[in-house]
């Protein structure tokens, strides 16, 4: 009877083992499980082999190196730096430099991709040749090749600094970069920061009720003008309460060159520049089938009622349009970013630019590429993320 009862237990167990495998939720989770497994073993490996190999050949390894003297100078920096500073700055100096290089050119980029992507929808011919013939120029010409332009026309067709182009006596323009005015650094600069950021919460709220309101009355109220004064009144309140600082830093001429002011180097403009070109041309394009995404049923219906086509653009098609384009305008801002690595065929001093210079001094190769991967993997995360919850704001709420 044991033995009955034993090999009954052992039948069912080997039958329901069977069915488990013939589930597909069972099935999948097992997949899942030896695709991880198989990744482990692998990089365990490859990080094992190299660890043997560099050993070897007497390569030390780690991060060690990051506290040691640099040596070396960079440019131009977003922070205090020197030669006797560590490589660990000098890698944060190449992280600020490609993030301030980044922003600015998903800034620009954006904005003009939303002005050329409408203008190649305009009914006036001329407006729309413009438009079509700039977005197929500079999507067509490799963004390396772009770069290359923009700094070759920095460096060659500008005048040295002894015959700069003087703009009023507050800009001068010379090869050696565009040299502005700017205020004195002031404790109410900060809180005028502080103020606008503020600000952009209030013109939130303020949307929101507007929102709200529209629901249940007529007529447009004009949220983003309204939004935009609340901003700049929460910026001048600040600047006012701050004693309303007025010395200005005035670049002038002294030896050769010019010292004062801000200096936006031939090589940072000519990045800005050529990612941002490059970029917003795909971004028209984005935005341009994203609004003809948008069923013509909604123009003839605004039209009956007498909006205008601007308002009509502004408060029903883009709104509309945008939840089509979100996801390919996160490509593109992802696109920019990894770009930006383009940067040291110009000499400006990005990251990549940076950990080449470290590379070929401490010979720790493959930690400045890890640093390299983590960094750029850490911007392109954070900027899905923000670019997810967008999307999840913007996309229609089912009811």
């Amino acid at each position: 009877m044991s033995i009955e009862i034993e090999r009954s237990i052992h039948d069912t167990n080997e039958k329901t083992l069977i069915n488990n495998l013939n589930d597909k939720g069972v099935r999948a989770v097992l997949y899942q499980v030896l695709v991880v497994m198989i990744f482990i073993f692998s990089a365990w490996y490859l990080a094992s082999n190299t660890l043997v190999n560099l050993d070897k050949q007497n390569i030390k390894t780690g991060f060690d190196f990051l506290n040691l003297e640099a040596a070396f100078g960079i440019s131009e920096a977003t922070i205090e730096y020197s030669p006797a500073d560590t490589y660990g700055r000098a890698f944060l100096v190449g992280i600020l430099n490609t993030l301030k290089v980044s922003a600015l050119g998903i800034i620009i980029a954006t904005s003009l991709g939303v002005f050329f992507g409408i203008c190649r929808l305009s009914k006036n011919f001329l407006v729309r040749a413009v438009a079509s013939i700039y977005v197929d120029l500079f999507r067509n010409i490799p963004v390396l090749l772009q770069l290359m332009f923009w700094y070759a026309i920095a460096i060659n067709l500008f005048p040295q600094p002894r015959e700069a182009i003087n703009l009023l006596d507050k800009a001068f323009i010379t090869n050696k970069g565009i040299y502005l005015t700017v205020p004195v650094a002031h404790d109410a600069h900060m809180w005028m920061l502080v103020a606008a950021f503020i600000g952009c919460g209030l013109a939130y709220v303020f949307k929101k009720w507007a929102d709200k309101r529209q629901e249940h009355t007529e007529g447009l109220i004009p949220k983003v003008r309204i939004g935009f004064l609340i901003v700049i009144a929460s910026v001048l309140i600040a600047y006012v309460a701050g004693g309303m600082p007025t010395a200005l830093s005035v670049p002038f001429l002294k030896g050769f060159g010019f010292k004062g002011g801000w200096n936006m180097s031939p090589e940072f403009a000519a990045l800005l520049i050529g990612l941002s070109i490059y970029t917003s041309t795909y971004i028209a394009e984005i935005v341009r089938s994203g609004i003809l995404a948008v069923p013509k049923g909604q123009w003839e219906a605004s039209e009956s009622l007498s909006m205008k086509r601007v308002d009509t653009l502004q408060h029903i098609i883009l709104p509309q349009s945008m939840r089509v384009a979100i996801p390919p305008l996160t490509n593109q801002f992802l696109n920019l970013t990894k770009n930006s690595s383009l940067a040291v065929s110009i000499g400006y001093p990005d990251l990549v630019s940076v950990g080449n210079t470290t590379m070929n001094q401490t010979g720790q190769a493959i930690e400045a590429i890890l640093i390299f991967m983590a960094v750029y993997l850490t911007f392109s995360i954070l900027t899905s993320v923000f670019m997810n919850w967008f999307n999840a704001k913007m996309a229609l709420v089912e009811r």
